[in-house]
């Protein structure tokens, strides 16, 4: 029994920190995750679901450990996506089919925070790490087609993605420095299963979804966290209709209350939040009040960061 079917995945890596286990016998790969969206919607011109990453500081990391054995393990064994995922690039490159995929990630199953794309394109980068080839991003986005809708977390920035058709729709450019003061409301969402029933959006609804994606692109490019909460907070509400969150009336108030800049939310996850800026001269006195209320009525919070620099975000 080979060193990652004995302890497992949080013990490699571990492991591999302090040396025992030497890189050169391993490929090593990570994706981020994010927080739900900062929107999501069609617009008018398109007929295609899309989606706007927010990139956190949660990451998915994968060891790929080959061995001389005909098929893939993935541990844990449930995460068999990741494995379908590796054998089709194995088998694209030609490359020997036998190993293990070792998955540790930060990332929650079924909560809206991408848990399943990072773990692929962690999964994929591992390859990378090991045989010294790239994958590229066109083909990485066919073969996770052919396995699930999926966030686009291969991007190091901000990025509107068609999730349905797993391609590009347009880059943004890097967040500014926020944070979120999270709730979950329990359960989880099948992502697969939400996407088959989905709801048709109105043309009204459409258009609103333009109008909010060019606020969007123009608060990127003038870095203005303000507007870029107030997009989040309107397509939170226009979500609504889909996938409500009981909670969002509250914690929209609590932002109000303490001049937050809005609230976001993955809006076919579980999780909801309020935004703030790192960069308020206020920012702690505010994290830590919003903190206490969220505590006292919801119980656990959780603080995401978001990633702000390319080179954080394509830290491996």
């Amino acid at each position: 029994m080979n060193t990652l079917q004995r302890v497992g995945g949080r013990l490699l890596i571990s492991d591999l920190k302090n040396n025992v286990i030497s890189k050169e016998k391993i490929g090593i790969g990570m994706a981020y995750g994010t927080f739900g969206e900062l929107l999501q919607g069609m617009t008018v011109e398109s007929n295609q679901d899309f989606l706007v990453t927010f990139p956190i500081q949660n990451f998915t990391k994968v060891v790929f450990c080959p061995d001389s054995t005909p098929r893939l393990k993935v541990i844990p064994e449930f995460k068999q996506k990741s494995a379908r995922l590796a054998t089709e690039i194995l088998n694209i490159f030609k490359l020997p089919p036998g190993g293990t995929i070792c998955i540790e990630s930060d990332l929650p199953v079924g909560k809206g925070l991408a848990s399943s794309s990072a773990d692929l394109v962690a999964t994929a980068r591992s390859i990378e790490s090991y045989y010294g080839i790239t994958i590229p991003l066109q083909l990485l986005q066919k073969v996770m087609k052919d396995i699930e809708p999926s966030d686009g977390v291969m991007y190091p920035e901000v990025v509107a993605f068609y999730h349905r058709e797993v391609e590009l729709f347009e880059k943004l450019g890097v967040l500014p420095k926020l944070t979120v003061l999270a709730i979950d409301e329990g359960g989880e969402i099948d992502t697969i299963q939400y996407n088959r029933n989905k709801k048709e959006f109105t043309i009204e609804e459409r258009t609103q979804y333009t109008d909010l994606m060019m606020q969007l692109k123009f608060a990127f490019c003038n870095q203005d966290v303000h507007s870029i909460g107030q997009v989040a907070t309107r397509s939170a509400l226009l979500n609504q209709e889909r996938l409500a969150k009981q909670s969002i009336s509250h914690l929209l108030e609590i932002s109000n209350n303490y001049n937050a800049l809005g609230v976001i939310i993955a809006h076919s996850g579980t999780y909801i939040g309020i935004l703030l800026s790192d960069d308020e001269t206020d920012y702690k006195d505010k994290l830590e009040a919003i903190h206490v209320d969220l505590r006292n009525v919801y119980g656990e919070v959780k603080i995401f960061h978001s990633v702000s620099t390319i080179s954080n975000a394509m830290d491996k």
